[in-house]
C-alpha cells in the first residue's frame, strides 16, 4: 500500500507519479472506513482528494500556509501531514478535531469551523508576509459554496490591491451543503460549460508561447477590458475585480492540478483557480446523496444506511412539521434558511410551499435583514438557523429586526452542546446574545410538544422578534404529561413538594436534568420544587420575586455560557427582591467547549444530574453549618 509510506509532511514528494492515483484510492478507502465508525463530514472530503494530493507536491509543510476555508474538508490533508495513526479519534473526546486546527498541528494555519473565511484568512498572512520579509506560498481553498457568503467578496476586494503572489483554489462541485443557489453560482455554471472560452483560450496561449513576443501578448489579452474573455464569457467576474483567473481544471485530473498549481504560485499578485470535483467521488451513496453524507454518524459501509436509529423524532423533525402545519394554516408563514434546507428541517416545506421557501446561500446576515422586510411587507418569516451561524448575523438581529420591532422567528437549531463537531459549532451563546437584545423574546420549550405550542405561539400570539432555541438530536419526550398552555413571560410549575427548600429553575434542555436532580436530591430526603422558565426573555420575575421569600436555595440550570445568560438574569431579579439564600448557577464556564459526545461534555460542564445534585448538597450543607454557627 502507498499510503503506509506517508508518515510525515512531504513524504508524499516521495511518491511517484504514477503511484498518485492509487493514493488517492487508498486515500478514498481510509477515510470512508474511518467516518463509517466515527462519524464525519464524508462528501466533501471525498471530493478533494486529489486536489490535495496536487497541493501536497506543490507545497512544503509546515513552511508554507494552506487556509482551508470550513475545514471539515480538511480530512486528506490531516493523514498526508503526520495525523493517519490518530485519524480513528477523528471526532472523540481528546481526538483530532473534524476541522483545520493548528494547535493539533503546525501544517494548520488556522481553525476553520465556519464558511467563507479563507480568503480575508490568506489575505491577511499575505500581507504579514510582505510586511515581515518572508518568502512561504499562501494557498486559499475555498468551496463554491462558500462563495455565496458576503464574506468572501470582502475579501477578493480586498485581494486585488496585493501585490505578491496569493493562490485561491475556487473548489466547485455545485454544492455547499445543499445545492447552490444564486447569481455566483449561476456564473460559476457558465465558466464550467463553456467549452468554446475554455478550447480556444488553452490553444491560443499555446500558440502564442511558442511565437516571438508571445509572452507580452498573453500579458496584454488577460488584462485588457474589452479582451477576447469577456466577448465570450459573460461578467468575468474575477478578472475584473484584478484578479488573475486559470481554469476551469478538473479537480480529479492530479497532474493538470500539480501543473497549474505550479504556473500560479509564480504570478506577482493574486490567482484564482477554478477546479471542477464531484462531491462524494468514489462512494456511490455519497455520490448519489452528497447533502446527506456532508455530515454523518456511523454508518455501514455497504448500504450506507446510519447505524444508530432514533426512538423518537429529533427537535429539528418536531420543528419541520410543527412549521409545515402552520403554513397551511396560514399563508403568510415563510421559511427561511441560509442554504441548510436538510438540515435545518425545511425540506418537506419547501417542496409543499416553493414560492414560500427562500435559501438564500450562505449568508445569515443578509438571511437576517431579508426576513424583517419580509415581515415588514406583510408575511411571516421564519428563519431556521444553527445557533452558532446564527452569531454571523449579530448586527442584523440589532439593527435590522430590533429596532424595527419586526415580526421574525428565529428557529435556532442546535443550541447548547452539539458534541463532536467541536469548538466552533457549540450553540453555547445564543441565550446571552439574543436575551442582550431589547424587544426580543426568547424561548425554550422542555420536550418536543413544547417546541411545537412554541412555534404555535411565536407565530399566532407574539408581533415582535421572537427566537427558540432547541438542542440537537433525538428529541426528548418528558414522562408526565403536564402541558399548560404558553403565556408570555410566564413559567411552569412542574413540581412544588410541600416543606421543599430548594427550587430548581431550568430552562431548556436543562428541564429533564432538573427533574432527574430533583429525584436524586428525594433519596436523601431533600425536597426540591422543578420550574419550567420557558423563556429567558422576558424572564417570570413575579414568580422569582415571591420565591424569593420561600426557598433557602435557589438553583438556575441553562445549556449556555454563565456570562450575560440566563442565570445571571435571574439573580439579578432575585438581588433586586432581596434573596438572601444560596444561589447556584448552573450553567457553562466562560470558555470554549472542546468536541466529545454529548453527554461526555455534560459530565465535564457539571450540567449531569449528578453533579447538580451534588451542587445543592454541598450548598445546604453550607447553610446548615452557618446556621449553627449563628446559634
Amino acid at each position: 500500500m502507498v499510503l503506509e509510506i506517508i508518515n510525515e509532511p512531504d513524504d508524499i514528494k516521495k511518491l511517484s507519479p504514477d503511484e498518485l492515483p492509487l493514493l488517492a484510492r487508498e486515500l478514498r478507502q481510509f477515510i470512508v472506513k474511518n467516518v463509517s465508525e466515527t462519524g464525519g463530514h464524508l462528501a466533501s472530503n471525498l471530493g478533494d482528494i486529489e486536489l490535495t494530493i496536487a497541493l501536497h507536491r506543490v507545497l512544503d509543510f509546515p513552511k508554507d500556509k494552506l487556509i482551508w476555508d470550513v475545514g471539515h474538508q480538511s480530512y486528506a490533508h490531516k493523514i498526508l501531514t503526520g495525523r493517519k495513526g490518530q485519524f480513528s479519534t477523528l471526532r472523540q473526546k481528546d481526538g483530532i478535531t473534524g476541522f483545520s486546527n493548528p494547535k493539533e498541528s503546525d501544517c494548520d494555519a488556522f481553525i476553520s469551523g465556519h464558511s467563507s473565511t479563507s480568503i480575508s484568512v490568506a489575505l491577511g498572512f499575505a500581507k504579514a508576509r510582505e510586511l515581515t520579509g518572508q518568502s512561504e506560498n499562501i494557498v486559499a481553498v475555498i468551496g463554491d459554496g462558500a462563495m455565496t457568503g458576503g464574506l468572501a467578496y470582502e475579501g477578493l476586494n480586498n485581494a486585488s490591491t496585493l501585490k505578491s503572489n496569493l493562490t485561491i483554489i475556487l473548489n466547485d462541485n455545485q454544492m455547499s451543503i445543499s445545492p447552490n443557489v444564486g447569481g455566483m453560482s449561476e456564473h460559476l455554471a457558465k465558466l464550467r460549460t463553456s467549452e468554446q472560452y475554455t478550447g480556444l483560450k488553452s490553444g491560443m496561449e499555446d500558440y502564442l508561447h511558442k511565437v516571438p513576443g508571445g509572452d507580452a501578448m498573453i500579458h496584454f489579452l488577460r488584462h485588457a477590458k474589452n479582451g477576447i474573455k469577456q466577448l465570450i464569457v459573460p461578467g468575468m467576474l474575477f478578472e475584473n475585480l484584478g484578479i488573475m483567473y486559470l481554469g476551469p481544471v478538473d479537480g480529479h485530473d492530479i497532474e493538470a492540478m500539480t501543473r497549474i498549481i505550479g504556473r500560479a504560485l509564480k504570478y506577482q499578485g493574486p490567482v484564482i483557480i477554478h477546479v471542477l470535483t464531484k462531491k462524494g467521488k468514489g462512494y456511490r451513496p455519497a455520490e448519489t446523496h452528497p447533502a446527506h453524507f456532508h455530515g454523518v454518524g456511523p454508518f455501514d459501509i455497504k448500504t450506507g444506511k446510519q447505524k444508530a436509529q432514533n426512538e423518537y423524532p429529533t427537535y429539528t423533525e418536531v420543528f419541520s412539521n410543527a412549521l409545515v402545519r402552520n403554513a397551511m394554516k396560514n399563508d403568510r408563514v415563510a421559511a427561511i434558511t441560509a442554504a441548510m434546507a436538510l438540515g435545518c428541517g425545511l425540506a418537506e416545506f419547501k417542496r409543499l410551499f416553493p414560492e414560500r421557501f427562500f435559501d438564500v446561500g450562505i449568508a445569515e446576515a443578509h438571511a437576517v435583514t431579508f426576513s424583517s422586510a419580509l415581515a415588514e411587507g406583510g408575511m411571516i418569516p421564519v428563519f431556521s438557523v444553527y445557533s452558532s451561524f446564527l452569531q454571523r448575523g449579530f448586527d442584523e438581529l440589532i439593527h435590522d429586526v430590533a429596532i424595527e420591532g419586526s415580526h421574525v422567528v428565529f428557529a435556532v437549531d442546535r443550541a447548547g452542546i452539539v458534541g463532536r463537531d467541536g469548538i466552533t459549532h457549540q450553540g453555547i451563546f445564543d441565550l446571552s446574545y439574543l436575551s442582550m437584545i431589547p424587544g426580543m423574546t426568547v424561548m425554550a420549550p422542555k420536550d418536543a410538544k413544547e417546541l411545537s405550542d412554541m412555534l404555535d405561539f411565536a407565530i399566532e400570539r407574539i408581533d415582535s422578534p421572537v427566537a427558540i432555541r432547541y438542542p440537537r438530536g433525538e428529541a426528548c419526550i418528558m414522562e408526565s404529561d403536564h402541558r399548560s398552555p404558553i403565556e408570555l413571560g410566564k413559567c411552569e410549575i412542574l413540581s412544588e413538594p410541600k416543606g421543599a427548600r430548594v427550587l430548581l429553575f431550568a430552562i431548556g434542555s436543562m428541564v429533564k436534568r432538573a427533574e432527574d436532580a430533583a429525584s436524586i436530591l428525594k433519596k436523601i430526603d431533600i425536597s426540591a420544587s422543578v420550574v419550567n422558565a420557558r423563556f429567558a426573555s422576558p424572564i417570570d420575575k413575579e414568580y422569582l420575586t415571591n420565591a424569593a421569600k420561600d426557598y433557602d436555595v435557589i438553583v438556575s440550570l441553562e445549556e449556555n455560557v454563565r456570562s450575560g445568560g440566563f442565570g445571571e438574569h435571574v439573580l439579578s431579579i432575585l438581588a433586586d427582591a432581596g434573596f438572601d439564600g444560596d444561589f447556584i448557577n448552573i450553567s457553562i464556564p466562560n470558555e470554549f467547549v472542546p468536541q466529545g459526545s454529548v453527554d461526555e461534555l455534560c459530565c465535564d460542564e457539571g450540567l449531569d444530574a449528578d453533579s447538580i445534585a451534588k451542587r445543592v448538597e454541598e450548598a445546604l450543607g453550607i447553610k446548615e453549618d452557618s446556621d449553627e454557627k449563628k446559634a
